[in-house]
Order: C-alpha cells, then structure tokens, then sequence
C-alpha cells in the first residue's frame, strides 16, 4: 500500500479548483497580480502534479497591470469541462468576472472576456444545469462591494456570454449562527440536489460547509462537513470535489500556511446514509492516506532550472505584466534580465522580478549572478519577496563591485545588512540562499572564477532574516536586475543567472 501525506503541494497554490476529463486530472490556482496567471497543473493520480501551462499570460487591463498591484488581479477561479471545452471563470474584484476557453488545457486559451463588469464580485463557478440553462454562483468582497458574508445566483447564456436573469442572494450568511466570510463557492449537482460547496470563518480559521437545495434558487440547508478539530490543518478553505474513473470522490483544498502560502491538501471523500458528504477522517482533515492511485508516487513541480531550453518554463512570473525584452532566454544555458529602471530602488514597486513560490519545506536555492554594466547603483541578485524582503547579489559602485545583502518593505529605503567588495574586482558571485523550517532566511555568496569553477569557500551573512507573507500570497524567491531611474545604461547592461539550484528538505527539486 502506497501512502501520501497531507499537503500534496506543499507551496502557494491558492485557491485550488480541479476536474477530471478521462484518466487526466487538471487543476488551476489563484495568481493575483502575478504575469502569465491562472497557473494550470496536470496529474494522472491526484498526488504527483505538473506545472504544465499558464491560461493567462497578462492581465487583461494591460496598462493597469504594468506595476505591481499586490493583492489585485486573478482571485479565486474555478474550472470545468463542458461541450468539449475547458472554462476558466475568474475574477478580479476591482473589474468584474471573466471567462477564457480551450480546447486543451495546456493551452492556447482564449483571450479572457467579461461577463459581469462590476466591483467587489468574487469566487465565480459556473454550472450548466440538465435542462440546458446555466447558472453562476459567486461570493463578495467587503472591501470593493461593501458586503461579504453571502452567495448569490445568477443565470448566465450558455456560452458564459452574457446576464440572462436577476441575481438573487442563496444564501446569507449574517442568517446562519457563527458564519462570517462566506465566500469561494463550487456549484454542483448530484442525485436531484444542487449543491454548493463553500468554506466559511476566514482563511486561517475557518471551515468547509456543504449547501443543498431541490431548487438553484434554494432554500439551502447545510452542515459542516470539514474542520480542524484535534489536527494541525488550520482552515481547511475551498477546493475541488472531484471523482476518479472508479467512482471515488475526493476533494482537494488548501492551508493558510503563512509565509509559505496556502497549500494544497487531498481529503478522501464518502457520503453518510442522509446523503452529505464525509470529508477526511470523520470530517477532519487526514494527514496520511493511501494514494488514490495504488502505487502512485508523490511529487511536486520542478523548480529548479538550467535555462536550457528557450523561453521560460511555466514555474516562473512576474509580478506585473511583463514588457518587451524583460528577459532574454535563448536555451544557451543562463537567462540575462536587462537592467530596468527603478524609480524608488524597491523591489516591490519592480515588476519586472522572475519570481516562484518559496516552497513549505526547509530549502536551498543558489545560482551564478554576473552583473554587467558600468553605471553605478545598477544591480542584480536573488531575493526573498513579500510586504517585506531581502535580497543577495552585486552592485555596481563608482569604484568597483560589491556583492551587497539589503532588505526593504513597502516605503521607505533599503537597509544594507552587509556589503564588501569583490575578490579581485570580479563581477559574478554564486549566491545562496537557505530557507529554514520557520521561513527564516540565511544568506551566502561565494566567489567564482573565470573557468566558471566556484570556489568552496561560503560566506554566510548573520544573522537570519525572517520572510515574510505577500498580499494574499506565501513569499516568493526571485531574480532581479535594476538601476536607477536616469542610469546612463547600455544594452547589455543588467544580470545573467543560471544555473537555478533548489534543494527541498535535503533533495534536488
């Protein structure tokens, strides 16, 4: 008997919605305001998952999304199969809903469109009832729409093009004793009954409830079919119900895990003889089980890279929509990001910033910066990212190079933690970057010489550097370069990384 063990994905896949299409299981997540969005996830077994595309691969609102808007953008979208098509239905809560289509979830998807303009709405799923109608459900966002805490109904075309009905409110939460923060409903059917799956009482302290009704409409009754009880899973907030090709039912759902972000949990799921779901172990969330799959093996999206191939694989993002000729990558075994002008020097304010999520178990990532260009302040690194970050890499100065370790936040300047000059006057350094069990960040550097060989002697920065959270988001480790706003720069200015090495919990990842 093979076993999992709780989270499956164990790093910032928020928001997990998944169907199942023949043997193939697919999965999307939250993005935020991270470019290309709407990440896409493939799996045969529900425990071993790929990072296979990205839907979206800019914003829509182009212009607005060209600086980093923490918090904004892609928030918790849903998935399904229908006619022959995948659907994505996602919103952006200062915007509206949107919708974008493919035949293949590895894309090419459409370019999204709106289907309800509006501000604050949140959490859409749409279902396409056996009479042929459709309908969505979608929850609010208190700070856009200044209501939350309720879920609401509206029937759609079947095209997902356009409003055919009035919305009415399903269910409220303000009525029902002890619910607050409702929100990120999944519509379904089953046996006669139109089911709305929804976790209520906030993202790090909540529960998953099960809603059933005769009618769209309702009246819904409910029970809590998920919750942490006696067990570590803080939460445990919305996911996926789906079935295997046998007939079992499963459901994926995710942890606030802090500064790692909000990880990806699988529960196995029954029915009690009243017909309502049984979720985990009498409905609190296992920790091991066996794997769905007998003999599956465990296993989470690469994350290291070594720029062979040209272009960037799906695991990395921006944290704006990206401009022409942020990074070129033309297979040759490094990746080199032009300088990019940078009117406060920080790094949150930077879109161009190549970033993945920091995984939820002790990690190393280390890889070669050479820093080109002889304007001083322009620089380039490896940083840490979240409301607050540290980042380890070279600075050009007036007279020389200096391998520097800086953290920052949201306002204010830069705080040089350390800084010496290079050995020699040489321009490229290996960083280093462990990540500890807490999030805690220790960083080193170490020289290299002109053969490329390194030399075996680390530098360790003291004393760790704890990350910290992003906005809706885990922190994120990531590749930057950068100068001065008004920086005399040449084309070639700017870094050159690669090989990415990561190690998780002691094994290359």
């Amino acid at each position: 008997m093979t076993l999992y063990s709780n989270p499956v994905l164990d790093a910032d896949w928020p928001d997990p919605d998944a169907v199942r299409v023949g043997d193939d299981y697919w999965m999307i997540a939250s993005s935020f305001n991270r470019a290309p969005g709407l990440p896409v996830l493939h799996s045969r077994d529900l425990v071993s998952w790929e990072h296979v595309a990205n839907a979206l691969p800019a914003l829509p609102q182009t212009g607005h999304y060209a600086l980093p808007r923490h918090g904004s953008g892609v928030w918790a979208p849903s998935l399904r199969h229908h006619d022959g098509l995948f659907w994505i239905v996602y919103p952006d809560p200062d915007h509206g809903i949107f919708v974008l289509t493919a035949t293949d979830p590895r894309g090419p998807w459409s370019e999204p469109w709106c289907l309800v303009p509006g501000r604050g709405l949140i959490d859409p799923c749409p279902l396409w009832d056996d009479d042929g109608r459709a309908y969505l459900v979608h929850g609010w966002a208190k700070s856009r729409a200044g209501v939350k805490n309720r879920l609401t109904v509206v029937e759609v075309d079947p095209a997902l093009r356009r409003v055919v009905g009035p919305a009415r409110t399903v269910v409220d939460g303000d009525e029902l004793p002890g619910f607050r923060t409702l929100e990120g409903p999944k519509l379904y059917q089953r046996d006669g009954w139109y089911w709305i799956f929804a976790p209520a009482g906030g993202v790090a302290t909540g529960w998953q409830t099960a809603f059933r009704s005769r009618s769209v409409w309702g009246p819904y009754e409910h029970r809590v079919v998920l919750e942490q009880g006696d067990t570590p899973v803080n939460g445990p907030h919305q996911g996926a119900w789906v079935d295997t090709p046998d007939g079992a039912d499963w459901f994926l759902h995710f942890q606030d895990r802090g500064v790692f972000g909000r990880v990806v949990h699988l529960q196995p799921m029954g029915w009690d003889p009243d017909g309502w779901p049984v979720m985990g172990d009498g409905g609190q969330p296992v920790l091991t089980h066996p794997t769905p799959v007998p003999g599956a093996e465990p296993g989470e999206p690469v994350r290291s890279d070594d720029f062979a191939a040209p272009g960037l694989v799906p695991r990395w993002h921006w944290q704006a929509n990206p401009g022409d000729g942020w990074a070129v990558a033309d297979g040759g075994g490094a990746l080199r990001l032009p300088a990019r002008p940078s009117p406060r020097g920080n790094l949150r304010d930077q879109g161009a910033v190549l970033c993945q999520q920091l995984p939820g178990q002790p990690s190393t990532w280390e890889t070669r910066v050479e820093l080109s260009g002889d304007a001083p302040g322009t620089r380039a690194g490896v940083v840490v990212l979240g409301r607050e970050y540290a980042w380890a890499g070279l600075v050009r100065t007036p007279v020389g190079v200096e391998v520097t370790v800086r953290r920052g936040g949201a306002y204010g300047d830069e705080e040089t933690v350390a800084q010496e000059p290079v050995p020699g006057g040489a321009a490229t350094v290996v960083v280093r970057a462990v990540v500890d069990a807490e999030g805690a960040v220790t960083w080193g550097w170490q020289t290299t010489t002109a053969t490329g060989d390194d030399d075996t002697a680390w530098r360790e920065v003291a004393p760790a550097w704890q990350a910290h959270v992003g906005h809706w988001i885990g922190a994120e480790v990531g590749l930057f370069a950068s100068a001065p706003l008004g920086a005399d720069l040449a084309p070639g200015d700017g870094g050159t990384f690669g090989p990415v090495r990561v190690t998780v919990a002691g094994k290359e990842a």
